[in-house]
C-alpha cells in the first residue's frame, strides 16, 4: 500500500500563519489563492516536513513572527512526523508508537514527488535515463545503443567506400578487343628469332642448291673426265632438290606489329584488370554494407524487443532514439495533462510506497485539463496535492493572508486567545 497524506497543520513558515488541511486521498487537491497569499509555502512545508533540511526555505519562519515553525503531518499509514521548537527538530513516530528519523522517511518519500517540477524541467533525455534506469533495462539498453551507433558509423563508412568504388569502376575505360593477360615483349620476340632462324635455315639451303648447281654445270662441261663424280653429285642434287620442294617462307609482320603495338594493348590489358578489380571491390563493400545492415536491423529489434517486455508505468508510453514518448508524441508534443500524467506515473514506478506528488502553478492547465488530470490520478489511486492562482470552485481550499479562507483561527500572536503552538 502507498504512503499519502491524510492531514497537514502548518505554522508560521514563510507566508503561512495557521493551516491545516485534510487533502483528498485520491485525485487532485488544489490549493487556490491570489498571488503572495501562502499557497507554494503549503508545498514548500510538505517538502521541508518529508524531505528533510536539503528542502528547508532559507527564510523559514514567517516575518513579523516571534513564534518558530511548526509542523506536523499524518500520513496514510498513521505515521506522524513533526518539525517544531527553535530549531525546527525533526520527529517521526511510526503508528506502534517508535520513533524514527529522517532515514525512515526516505524509504518511502520519492525526492521527485516533492518537487515534480524539477523532473517535468529536466531533458527529454534525462527522463528517459530515469525511466530506463527505473525499469531495470538502462544499462543493457545503453549497451544496444552503443552497439547501434558503431554499426551505424561502421555501415556509413563502408557505403561510401562502396559507392567511391563503384562509381570509380564506372569510370574506367573498357576494352573488348585486349587480351585477358598482359603481352610479353620477350616471348614475341623470341617467336619472332625462332622464325628468323627457320629462314636463314632455309636460305642457307637455297644455296647449297645453288651450290649445287653450278658445280653440275661444271660437270656437264667435265662429263667425260668426272662421270663418276658426276653421278655423286646428281645423287646429292636428287636429295637436296627433295628438301627444298615444299619449303615456304613465314612472314614476320604480324609479329612486328604486335612488338610495335605492346605497349598500347599491355595499356588496355591493365585498364580491363583495373576495371575488373573496381568491381571486385565495390561488390565486396557493397557486401559488407548489407551485412552491417541486417546486424543494425537486428540491434534494434533487440532493442524494441527489449523495451515491449519492460513494464513501463502508462501502457502507451514507450522510449525511442532516447527521448521519452507517449502517445505517439514527444515531451515537447505532449499535452499539458498528459506531462503530468508521464511526470506523475514514472514519480510513482520511481517509488511505488510513495502515493503522493505535489505541484506548483497550475494556473497554466485550463479547467479541462485539471479535470481529465484529477480523473486519471483518482482511477490510478494517486494523490496530487497542488496551487493554483484562482479562487474559483476547482479550488479544495482557498488561502488568504496565510490561513485557509472560511477556516476558523486564532491570532497568532495575541496570547490571550489561549494559542498553543502545534494546537489549531
Amino acid at each position: 500500500m502507498s504512503m499519502k497524506i491524510n492531514q497537514l497543520e502548518i505554522e508560521n513558515v514563510k507566508r503561512i500563519k495557521a493551516v491545516k488541511i485534510e487533502p483528498s486521498a485520491n485525485g487532485l487537491t488544489i490549493i487556490g489563492g491570489r498571488n503572495n497569499q501562502g499557497k507554494t509555502s503549503v508545498l514548500d512545508s510538505i517538502a521541508w516536513v518529508l524531505g528533510g533540511d536539503k528542502f528547508r526555505p532559507s527564510q523559514a519562519q514567517r516575518d513579523q513572527s516571534v513564534i518558530p515553525p511548526n509542523l506536523k503531518i499524518t500520513m496514510s499509514n498513521g505515521l506522524v512526523v513533526e518539525r517544531k521548537g527553535k530549531n525546527s527538530a525533526l520527529k517521526v513516530t511510526d503508528p506502534n508508537g517508535e520513533k524514527g528519523g529522517q532515514q525512515l522517511l526516505n524509504d518511502f518519500v520519492e525526492q521527485f514527488a516533492l518537487n515534480l517540477p524539477k523532473f517535468m524541467e529536466s531533458t527529454s533525455k534525462e527522463k528517459a535515463q530515469i525511466l530506463l534506469k527505473i525499469i531495470g533495462v538502462g544499462d543493457k539498453l545503453m549497451t544496444l545503443e552503443r552497439e547501434e551507433q558503431e554499426k551505424y558509423n561502421e555501415r556509413l563508412t563502408i557505403g561510401r567506400i562502396a559507392d567511391q568504388k563503384e562509381k570509380y569502376a564506372k569510370e574506367q575505360p573498357a576494352y573488348n578487343d585486349a587480351p585477358a593477360e598482359l603481352v610479353s615483349a620477350s616471348d614475341l620476340i623470341k617467336k619472332q628469332q625462332d622464325i628468323l632462324a627457320q629462314n636463314g635455315e632455309n636460305q642457307r639451303k637455297r644455296e647449297r642448291l645453288h651450290q649445287l648447281e653450278q658445280e653440275d654445270q661444271r660437270l656437264m662441261e667435265q662429263i667425260q673426265e668426272l662421270l663418276k663424280k658426276q653421278e655423286a653429285v646428281r645423287a646429292d642434287l636428287s636429295i637436296a632438290r627433295m628438301n627444298a620442294k615444299d619449303l615456304e617462307d613465314q612472314s614476320t609482320a604480324e609479329l612486328e606489329r604486335s612488338i610495335c603495338d605492346i605497349e598500347e594493348i599491355n595499356r588496355k590489358v591493365r585498364a580491363n584488370l583495373d576495371k575488373e578489380k573496381a568491381e571486385d571491390d565495390a561488390r565486396e563493400y557493397r557486401r559488407q554494407y548489407d551485412q552491417l545492415s541486417k546486424q543494425l536491423d537486428e540491434t534494434r529489434d533487440a532493442k524494441n524487443k527489449l523495451l515491449n517486455s519492460a513494464e513501463l508505468p502508462l501502457p502507451e508510453l514507450s522510449i525511442k532514439e532516447g527521448e521519452l514518448i507517449y502517445k505517439g508524441q514527444q515531451w515537447d508534443n505532449m499535452s499539458g495533462s498528459d506531462r503530468l500524467k508521464v511526470s506523475t506515473a514514472i514519480v510513482r514506478k520511481l517509488n511505488p510506497e510513495c502515493g503522493f506528488v505535489l505541484l506548483d502553478k497550475l494556473e497554466q492547465m485550463d479547467l479541462e485539463v485539471l479535470k481529465e488530470f484529477g480523473e486519471w490520478l483518482e482511477a490510478e489511486g494517486l494523490q496530487a496535492i497542488a496551487t493554483r492562482v484562482s479562487t474559483g470552485e476547482e479550488c479544495s481550499i482557498v488561502i488568504e493572508d496565510g490561513y485557509v479562507a472560511g477556516q476558523e483561527h486564532p491570532l497568532m500572536e495575541d496570547k490571550k486567545t489561549g494559542w498553543k503552538e502545534g494546537v489549531f
